[in-house]
């Protein structure tokens, strides 16, 4: 019986490397084939037959919209299963892509239960799932950020750092700031980096925005940014985020509210106080799109900053 075959479209190696390592703990026998964008993925099309395409939406040279799109139009591709996988998770993209002919969607970050759901959901409609399924599952982990650790570092977990500081309220006002609170600020502040917490009267000017994990969505500060990653504040939950976890960062500024959605994963997690009940953690979350659209849009928001224009990772 021959193999079935997947490919794997998006311009993040991070993203492709957690489908493809989703997809062959719990599909031994499947035959997978990656793309960095639409372009490439076209040309394999061509000349390769796959059963199912997982694609992202904004890559460069062309989408995957632009890619579903042109699938639909080809005779010998019009039937087969290609799921979206991206952080246009809006109803008004999701309506689009069903207009265009998608087969299913799943919005990142997504854990692997998910991104496994709409494959099968996927390859049942068209009979191939028997055929991936004949191969005994192996067991995987249930957590998208632990199973995409072990993925990458070997089953080495990272232990995070710990700053040893007084424990500061990132979102505190000044001390002699009036009782009523002050709506937050729109405008991006580039502060320079810190291993401990800043004091609370610097929080004025920090750009918002909005951290999306498999675990939910959490407000975080942004305290400083570059076009490789970006250093964010958020209050800790009950369920603590993953080093190497995968996540979306959104973005709104300016005048007109323009929304960035930024893919990529938490590259280091510091707590801010010294003990392991801390309150508040920092989070260096790095980005993994190649997309030039919203590279431009990360310089234009540096470009408004006005303290520190640069931010040296790691520092």
């Amino acid at each position: 019986m021959s193999k079935v075959s997947v490919l794997v479209v998006d311009d993040a190696s991070f993203i492709r490397d957690l489908v493809k390592k989703c997809l062959r703990n719990y599909f031994p026998g499947v035959r997978i084939e990656d793309a960095v964008n639409g372009k490439k993925a076209q040309a394999l099309l061509a000349r390769e037959a796959f059963d199912l395409v997982l694609c992202d939406w904004e890559m460069p040279e062309m989408s995957g919209l632009e890619l579903l799109t042109w699938c639909r139009q080809q005779d010998t591709l019009k039937g087969m299963p290609f799921v979206m996988v991206t952080s246009r998770g809006d109803k008004e993209n999701v309506v689009q892509a069903i207009q265009a002919g998608v087969s299913g969607y799943v919005s990142k970050p997504f854990t692997n239960e998910q991104l496994l759901t709409k494959v099968k959901q996927a390859l049942h409609k068209v009979g191939k799932l028997d055929t991936l399924m004949n191969s005994a599952p192996t067991k995987m982990n249930s957590a998208f950020g632990n199973d995409s650790l072990s993925a990458l570092t070997g089953g080495k977990a990272p232990v995070a750092a710990v700053a040893s500081a007084p424990a500061v309220n990132p979102f505190a006002k000044p001390a002699a700031a009036p009782a009523p609170a002050a709506a937050p600020a729109r405008g991006l502040l580039n502060s320079p980096p810190v291993k401990a917490p800043v004091a609370a009267a610097s929080t004025t000017n920090r750009g918002q925005g909005q951290l999306r994990l498999s675990s939910g969505t959490q407000q975080c500060v942004i305290k400083a940014l570059s076009l490789k990653e970006a250093l964010l504040v958020v209050k800790r939950s009950d369920t603590l985020p993953q080093v190497l976890e995968g996540a979306v960062l959104d973005m709104e500024q300016g005048d007109n509210a323009e929304t960035a959605r930024l893919n990529g994963y938490l590259h280091a997690i510091v707590a801010h106080e010294q003990t392991p009940d801390s309150e508040w953690l920092q989070l260096t979350f790095r980005f993994v799109d190649k997309d030039p659209q919203k590279l431009d849009y990360i310089s234009r928001l540096i470009a408004r900053g006005t303290a520190q224009k640069h931010f040296v990772p790691g520092a």
